[in-house]
């Protein structure tokens, strides 16, 4: 008898476990648990051993290490693809095609001009002027401003990661205590167990993680390349704060013991907080620097064309600015040094010296130890670093280092065109002050007999003093000349010889003339400060042809020319193909990376899942098992009751 109540008792737990099992099939995270059945010790009597039944020696929940970090890696690889792919969609709104787009802005402004080199004189053409110039600043900063928002979006989805993250590892150190103090019994808690490794999965989608088991059962969990974020029952927290190298965006931190230890976010490679962090530091940076790019050239190009003609002022004038964008910025560290007074020691000034060779990069200047009194300039897009002085002039800035210079550690971040279209606005309202007409014109001989004719006189330099006068006189037919310049009083300043070349201009005071045709020995050519400003389109014409220049991105070669950069058009072309072809590629990389974290964790459910069917036929199994034990237990009771009635 005693014999089928153990055989019950055993089966009876069995049966329990199964029903656990099934009852839990459907929750996340639950591991197939399995009782463990042994054979109790035979009894021996004269007649041999009698078999004592079996019984229920441990319960092991169904676990693979390996396949469980793997689905953990697979996890944090998914989440930060995702995340990325995300938020570039909502990076690519912000250059959109079409008429929505500055490019279309840009080309129509320059259409505006091109309208009013038709009609130099019209009020609406300069209105219809100065509202395309209007636009195109409002697209330009409307662009950055949503940038900024972008980035504002970052801080708090990295701030609110950081909360749940901090949640998540105060909750495995809680289980960890747990854990503790039933493992030293010598049984594993199961169902704790399993949601210390379901809360170790959902911390894997925030950030990616490595664990270690320690010999009392508790877990620890290390992220950042070997921080602790949870070890034994003590949990450090994560941080978000102001970047020290740059303040507008964010940067992680550990908390733990009272000591706050910065993470490099190079380290965090997986999560949706490494996604943003991968998003923020490049995605972001590099687009706003492209978009500023595009402001501080276009900007400073039309300035410049507006400096080099004439308003209808009274008296005509050289145009003023026509738009307005922010200056470079120059960013400290937080950690440079800084006097008694908690003042930073050392200052650096960035000015533009030729907007067409920005080049769209922040750029991080330090000292340079090999060369005392030298700094090295990291041009943080490609890594290019060169060694420079103060004062020298790269990729179209110029760096100024005023005493007493750099301290031994310090490190500034120069932002030449980051937010240079922040603060982008038309800052000429006044119609008349668009300058459209050339402030020289040029008039040939009325005796001439040659073939020449006027084909350009394009300014180059806001130097040209239109108060210089210019006559050339052709001394034979094969182009050879002389010259003279006058100033306001007919006072010759310069005189001299030279020789015309067919295609090439005849430069003088600012200005370069080009010729059709072929001039003959006397033909005369005046150049001369423009008389009527209204009905001189010269200047308009220019700003027209600024559509088909090529200034935008310039780079200088070793040997001291320039390569040509992009149009306008072409540049913001080229930053929506950017921003295009990194959402493509983000979204096949999330595509790729949830694929692998579907197999990674079908294969953790092969492993440790509750199969209904096969918990089924254990039921069944155990079910018999249970009735047979209490067949055994009916017919001894039988037996017994029979040997009572024949006593009496």
């Amino acid at each position: 008898m005693a014999i089928g109540l153990r055989a019950m008792l055993a089966n009876s737990a069995a049966l329990q476990v199964t029903g656990h099992n099934i009852a839990n099939a459907g929750v996340q995270g639950y591991s197939r648990q399995s009782a463990i059945l042994a054979t109790n010790t035979g009894q021996f009597t004269g007649a041999g051993f009698f078999g004592k039944g079996s019984n229920v020696v441990d319960v092991r929940r169904a676990h693979d290490q390996f396949l469980t970090a793997q689905a953990h890696a697979a996890a944090s690889l998914s989440s930060m693809d995702g995340m990325r792919s995300v938020q570039l969609q909502q990076l690519e709104d912000v250059f959109p095609p079409g008429t929505a787009g500055i490019g279309y802005a840009m080309g129509e402004f320059l259409n505006a001009a091109a309208d009013l080199a038709s009609v130099p004189a019209d009020g609406s053409a300069r209105q219809v002027y100065l509202a395309r110039a209007a636009d195109v600043a409002a697209r330009f900063s409307s662009a950055a401003g949503r940038i900024e928002v972008l980035q504002d979006g970052v801080r708090s989805d990295l701030a609110s990661s950081a909360e749940t993250v901090n949640g998540l590892a105060q909750d495995i150190a809680t289980l960890n205590d747990r854990i503790a103090s039933v493992w030293s019994l010598g049984q594993r808690p199961n169902d704790l167990l399993d949601q210390r490794d379901e809360l170790v999965h959902q911390l894997s989608q925030y950030l990616q993680v490595s664990t270690i088991e320690a010999d009392d059962g508790t877990l620890g969990v290390f992220i950042a390349g070997g921080q602790r974020l949870v070890l034994g029952t003590e949990a450090s927290k994560l941080s978000v704060g102001p970047d020290p190298a740059d303040p507008s965006r964010a940067a992680l931190s550990l908390v733990s013991a009272g000591e706050t230890l910065p993470i490099d976010d190079q380290m965090v490679t997986g999560g949706s907080i490494a996604g943003l962090l991968r998003y923020q530091n490049h995605d972001l940076v590099d687009m706003r620097n492209q978009l500023g790019q595009m402001a501080t050239v276009f900007a400073a190009k039309m300035n410049d064309q507006q400096a080099m003609g004439l308003d209808l002022g009274d008296p005509p004038g050289a145009g003023a600015a026509l738009f307005g964008i922010t200056a470079p910025t120059v960013v400290p560290n937080r950690n440079n040094a800084r006097d008694g007074n908690g003042d930073l020691i050392a200052t650096v000034n960035v000015d533009i010296a030729d907007a067409t060779l920005l080049q769209a990069s922040d750029y991080e200047l330090t000292n340079d130890p090999d060369n005392p009194g030298q700094f090295l300039l990291k041009r943080l897009t490609d890594g290019l670093t060169r060694s420079i002085v103060d004062g020298d002039t790269v990729d179209g800035f110029t760096v100024s280092v005023p005493p007493p210079g750099l301290q031994a550690g310090d490190r500034f971040l120069l932002q030449p065109v980051g937010h240079a279209a922040t603060g982008m606005a038309r800052v000429l309202d006044d119609p008349d002050g668009i300058a459209a007409a050339a402030p020289v014109t040029a008039t040939m001989g009325d005796a001439n007999t040659g073939t020449a004719t006027v084909a350009s006189l394009k300014v180059v330099s806001t130097g040209i003093d239109p108060n210089l006068s210019v006559a050339i006189s052709f001394n034979d037919d094969t182009g050879n000349y002389d010259y003279s310049i006058t100033d306001a009083s007919g006072t010759v300043v310069d005189s001299g010889s030279g020789a015309w070349v067919a295609g090439q201009p005849i430069a003088f005071n600012g200005f370069e003339l080009r010729l059709n045709g072929v001039p003959k020995t006397g033909d005369t050519i005046s150049i001369a400060k423009t008389q009527f400003p209204a009905t001189n389109n010269g200047n308009a014409l220019q700003v027209a042809a600024l559509r088909d220049e090529r200034f935008v991105g310039r780079t200088m070669r070793q040997d001291g020319s320039i390569a040509e950069g992009a149009t306008l058009t072409d540049a913001y072309a080229n930053t929506m193909s950017d921003i295009g072809v990194r959402v493509q590629s983000a979204k096949t990389a999330a595509q790729i990376s949830e694929s692998a974290y579907t197999q990674a964790t079908d294969a953790v459910t092969s492993k440790v899942g509750v199969n209904l069917d096969e918990e089924a036929a254990m039921l069944l199994q155990f079910q018999q098992s249970y009735q047979a034990a209490a067949k055994v237990l009916q017919v001894a009771q039988q037996v017994f009751d029979t040997m009572l009635q024949l006593g009496q």
